[in-house]
């Protein structure tokens, strides 16, 4: 029996890779397609070349085949969030930024998060209102990451103090105004009293 695997080790090690990269394919990110693809190359290569190859050449070339996968996997991130946080649990959604894929009312919808992940849709209701599909949204309340709170950053945006702030300015422009008028009231007054001291 061991001898039948040692003379059919590139076969071995081919199958043995691809059900490696089925479960990886089943469970993502449980970092199986490194080794899958190490072992798959190593019995591609063992399959096609025509000269029976030891078994310690083919594990220096499943090793060789490895370190390249695994250069390629750590570089190429491809499932994303390279350089990003990921989410630890729900409470980190909050004051997480994205768009809304269907229209949120306070009874639900749908909003993309732009903090990535594997699944960034998520469910969510919002916080005063109707936010219409594709505008730009905030996380208030993660809602134990089942139903998101959330509201427009347009709203935000104009909130209580930003009102209060266009108020103190349009009152600071009208004090400037009331001001000029008052001037331009005053030299038009003081013009006559001075034509009268020429005469």
């Amino acid at each position: 029996m061991l001898e039948l695997l040692v003379d059919n080790l590139p076969v071995v090690l081919l199958a043995a890779g691809l059900v490696l990269m089925v479960l990886e394919a089943l469970s993502p990110g449980a970092h199986l397609i490194v080794i899958g693809v190490a072992l798959v190359g190593a019995g591609l290569v063992g399959v096609l070349l025509p000269i029976a190859l030891s078994p310690v050449i083919l594990a220096a070339i499943t090793l060789v085949i490895g370190i390249a996968a695994a250069y390629v996997y750590h570089e190429f991130d491809f499932y994303g969030g390279k350089g990003t946080a990921q989410t630890k649990d729900s409470d980190s959604l909050s004051g997480t930024t994205g768009y809304v894929t269907k229209t949120v009312t306070s009874r639900g919808g749908e909003v993309k998060l732009n903090q990535g992940g594997f699944a960034p849709y998520y469910s969510a209701r919002a916080y005063e209102g109707t936010i219409e599909e594709g505008e730009e949204i905030i996380v208030l309340d993660p809602g134990g990451g089942n139903v998101l709170t959330v509201e427009s950053l347009d709203a935000i945006e104009s909130d209580g103090i930003d009102r209060e702030l266009a108020r103190e300015a349009a009152a600071n422009e009208e004090d400037v105004a009331s001001e000029n008028t008052t001037t331009s009231a005053e030299n038009e007054t003081a013009e006559p009293e001075t034509e009268t001291e020429k005469s």
